[in-house]
Parts: structure tokens; sequence; C-alpha cells
């Protein structure tokens, strides 16, 4: 079903039951119709062009949706809740292009079924630093946004198509931060060991600020975790080596970005000197 003027969107009755494609586009929408969440075969919701400002959870309870186009809206988040909904299962692309959107949750990254991503004409300040995770992903859009680097796990991709052209990527620092400490804090030294050894942590048995801390712990160079002792260094990185066809980040030709990197040691940071150069 395709809807895409006010005088033609259903008011009194409710969409087909059995519908697995809908389209609501210029409808005037400021949120999501509940009458939608129904459509429990719902594969493909276009609800791009209208003044939608905040997604409800519940988006999450349509099991069987692969495309999700929400283009040209006023939303400023993606929620925790969808990215830990069953859309970590069946979705393959979205689109979230044209909207307000500064900052993606580190939980974007359970969603490794997708496979098509679109993010230009947001607010990007950063892509979530898990993004490696996304091994499925193959196209990947984020022209004109404020991006000033790419995440270290960003060189685990392996795309067909990215874009990255407008962004404001920063010149790399020649010096390091350095946050090493001598010896390792108790807190440092447990949540290596926890994410090295992959035990199981969750809120019901550590405090919720403990279980934020490692969701958000950096992964170094070699594959071992830090939390707050590292050094950082920024280098470059020629995007073709993780995408078959780059567009051009900028009006100069180049096809190089900034990528930021971590590293658990001196001794890490040492052996990976060549890479910072």
């Amino acid at each position: 079903m395709v809807i895409t003027s006010k005088k033609d969107y259903p008011l009194s009755k409710n969409f087909p039951y059995y519908l697995e494609h809908l389209q609501t586009s210029y409808c005037g929408l400021v949120r999501v119709d509940t009458r939608m969440l129904c459509l429990k075969n719902l594969k493909k919701l276009d609800l791009s062009h209208n003044h939608i400002k905040k997604l409800p959870a519940t988006i999450g309870d349509l099991t069987h949706l692969q495309e999700l186009n929400l283009n040209d809206n006023h939303l400023e988040s993606f929620s925790v809740a969808l990215c830990q909904s069953t859309l970590q299962k069946s979705l393959r692309s979205l689109d979230l292009s044209k909207n307000k959107i500064k900052i993606l949750p580190v939980q974007f990254c359970q969603l490794q079924e997708l496979t098509d991503l679109k993010l230009d004409d947001n607010e990007l300040i950063c892509f979530p630093f898990k993004i490696g995770q996304l091994t499925n992903l193959r196209f990947l859009s984020a022209a004109r946004n404020k991006l000033p680097f790419l995440p270290s796990e960003f060189r685990n991709l392996s795309l067909e198509y990215l874009d990255l052209f407008g962004n404001t990527f920063e010149q790399p620092k020649v010096l390091p931060v350095i946050k090493l400490q001598t010896p390792l804090t108790l807190l440092e030294s447990s949540a290596r060991t926890i994410l090295y050894n992959r035990i199981p942590y969750g809120s019901h048995i550590i405090p919720f600020h403990l279980c934020k801390d490692l969701d958000t712990a950096k992964t170094c160079v070699c594959g071992r975790f830090c939390l707050s002792c590292f050094i950082q260094g920024i280098t470059t990185m020629n995007l073709h080596s993780v995408a078959h066809t780059v567009v051009l980040v900028d009006n100069m030709g180049g096809t190089e970005a900034p990528v930021i990197s971590y590293f658990c040691s001196l001794s890490c940071y040492v052996n990976s000197c060549d890479m910072l150069k």
C-alpha cells in the first residue's frame, strides 16, 4: 500500500492486516500511527518525508520488518530499546537520512543483519565505536555530517559502497594523548579481565554504571580492552581499504580519513608506531 498525501491517509479505518509493504510519505505525520504496529506481516515500512520526532519502542515488535525508511523527518535519536529488539534479527536496510541525529548508541551495532545504512544529512559527531561489529554491512552513506574522525573498529568493515563526503574531518595530531596508569587501578584491571575472558555481566550482577563502563570499553589495536587507561592516537586511513567504491571525501579528490586508535599499554603503542606515521 502506497499513500503519498494527507487527503489519502485513512483516518477512520484500519490498514489491511495482511500488509507486507506500507509507504506513508508526505502525510504530515508527527508520530508513528499505532495501527501500523499491529501489522505483524510487515516487511517494509516507509515513513519518509514526514515530521516524526520520536520512534516508539514497539516498532521492535514487527518481527518480520526488513526495511525501515525514515528519511526526511525530525528524529534526534535512535533508541537503545529498538537496537535491542527483534530488529536485531530482521532489519536489513535502514534509512535515517535528513534528520537531526547527533549520536547513535553503542547498542546500535547489535543490529548485525544490516546490509544498507543511510545517515546522510544529519548532525552526527561520531559513529558508534563498535561499528566494526556490523559484519554484514555493505552500503554505508553518511555524507554531510559533522564527523571529526572515524572509530578504530571502522577498519573491520568490508563494504561495497562508502560515502563520507562533506564531513568536518580533522587533521591527525602529531602527539598522542597518554592516559596510562601504573599500576592499573582495580577497576581497570577487573574490567579488562571480564572483557578479555568474555565473562557474562549485567545490571542484575553489578551496578548499572559499571555495566555502562564495560559496554563502552575501548578496543586496543592488539585486540585487548581498556577502560580509562590507554594511549590515544589518530592516523589516516585510505577508505579503499574497507570499501570497493568510495565517494571522494572532499572537493580535492581525497579518499583518506582520520581514524582514532587506542593502545592498552606503552608496548602496544611502540609496536604500532609505524601505523601512526
